[in-house]
């Protein structure tokens, strides 16, 4: 497998026009565990983002998240995939594409499918595909600060 993600960026001519700006197939598919790759489409560095310039935002570098930032990626998961348990230390808006997933929340499972959205609150999860089919789903994580909970701070881990 291999993501194919059109990616459409809209901006300014010198005249002030609004202009599509880079109309290609994401380019910096990336795989961190087997069975899984993402495409990053666009990230900001600040909030409220800066619409203005050139600078093609998909290249900066980030990890799961950006601090102080936004990060826009679409992420396939293959039957099988490798299990990943972690939490980011961000508010995470998410809508399933195509396919079905089980998202596990310390031993809860909420079954995903094509057309749900889910709005993750910095909650410790895995992403397990039990089906026959690549699960597809974009994901926006826009940076938060650590959870709080029973008194305990709950640190991005994994």
């Amino acid at each position: 497998m291999t993501i194919q993600i059109r990616r459409v960026v809209t901006g300014h001519d010198a005249d002030g026009r609004a202009i599509v700006k880079i109309d290609d197939i994401c380019g910096n598919v990336k795989s961190t565990r087997k069975g899984q790759q993402s495409c990053v489409v666009w990230t900001t560095d600040t909030s409220p983002a800066v619409n203005t310039g050139d600078d093609d935002a998909s290249r900066r570098e980030t990890s799961t998240t950006l601090p102080g930032g936004t990060v826009f990626r679409v992420v396939c998961y293959e039957p099988g995939v490798a299990p990943r348990n972690h939490r980011t230390d961000s508010i995470d808006y998410a809508v399933v594409l195509s396919g079905a997933i089980d998202m596990d929340l310390d031993g809860t499972v909420v079954k995903l499918k094509a057309g749900d959205v889910l709005v993750q609150r910095g909650t410790i999860h895995n992403w397990v595909n039990r089906g026959t089919e690549t699960c597809v789903i974009a994901f926006v994580l826009v940076d938060a600060q650590p959870v709080k909970s029973g008194g305990k701070v709950l640190n991005a881990i994994g």
